[in-house]
């Protein structure tokens, strides 16, 4: 236990440390190609982030631990919306920008009402694996057809101190960080998801817990180091550009990648494995932020004190039930 428990704040440390220098490496690149930060949130910090629960959930398929694999899935988003931009908006209010409010979430809570529908069956076969992979390259490029055409106007304003603190001038030093980055997420997710895992299995919790709760948590950490990080530096788009990013990353590549390489079951349907209840939880979370900024375009503490009580109470029902 004492060997886990060392393993899992090395993991933690490892991943904290990495997601800083992917903000870094990547919000220099945005800038150094033209591109506005919150399209890099919504893209390429979106998918570093996305590399642990990847990771998770492709070998958790393939070994046939599906419920780790969708646990891990609908558990990261709810964590990423719920606790990750809650704790980011109390430590700072998050304004964005109205085509986030608009378009992105509407498109996040799109894509999570139809990972509910293709699962209703009992399986996500490998069709429509092959369908959310579609989905993620279509996302990808919609993405960029918007940045090229401007719609994405520069909403946090980045006094020049910090510019000057976080910006990498040479073009390969801004990949190296990137690359450094990213492999220090999925290292450290790695060593933390390990660690956690074989703790809880202590415990004699079911797989289905595990990976809506310890795994979900440890793959969603990157997530929180990038959004904290992002916000003390007043880098508010990437910090939302890279949850819902991230969010969508998590059902369209991740799930299909999952599941192009083994269908995944679901014991019991989605009525007798609870999964239902957790679908709308993730449905519902995805969509307070689109209620809470529909007006004002900000969220303020009060709306992430909200945000991360709708967590706790989420924790506490899963707690209970198992």
């Amino acid at each position: 236990m004492t060997i886990n428990l060392t393993l899992f704040i090395i993991g933690l440390l490892t991943l904290y440390y990495s997601a800083g220098w992917l903000v870094k490496g990547s919000s220099s690149f945005a800038r150094h190609v033209g591109m506005q930060p919150v399209v890099i949130g919504l893209t390429v910090v979106a998918f570093g982030t996305s590399a642990p629960e990847l990771v998770v959930s492709l070998v958790s398929s393939i070994k046939g631990k599906s419920m780790i694999a969708v646990g891990n899935i609908i558990g990261s988003n709810i964590c990423n919306i719920a606790l990750v931009l809650g704790m980011t908006a109390i430590f700072q209010p998050i304004k964005s920008h109205p085509s986030v409010i608009k378009r992105d979430i509407p498109i996040m809570i799109g894509i999570s009402l139809y990972l509910l529908v293709i699962s209703f069956n009992a399986t996500i076969g490998r069709y429509e694996g092959l369908s959310l992979i579609c989905g993620i390259v279509l996302y990808i490029f919609y993405n960029y057809r918007i940045a090229a055409r401007g719609s994405y106007p520069e909403t946090g304003a980045i006094s020049s101190d910090m510019k000057e603190m976080t910006y990498i001038a040479s073009p390969p030093k801004q990949l190296l960080w990137i690359v450094i980055g990213i492999a220090g997420v999925v290292i450290g997710a790695d060593i933390l998801i390990d660690s956690a895992v074989k703790i809880m299995e202590v415990f004699g919790v079911s797989e289905k817990f595990i990976g809506l709760t310890v795994v979900a948590f440890g793959t969603s950490l990157p997530e929180l180091a990038t959004s904290v990080v992002a916000a003390m530096r007043k880098e508010l788009d990437i910090s939302i550009g890279n949850l819902i990013g991230s969010n969508v990353f998590n059902i369209l590549a991740v799930l299909g990648a999952a599941t192009l390489a083994n269908p995944i079951s679901i014991p019991g349907g989605l009525i007798d494995s609870g999964l239902v209840i957790d679908y709308a939880v993730m449905t519902a979370t995805s969509a307070l932020p689109l209620i809470m900024m529909k007006n004002t375009y900000i969220l303020s503490r009060k709306d992430g004190a909200i945000l991360l009580l709708c967590y706790l109470g989420y924790m506490v029902y899963l707690v209970l039930k198992s």
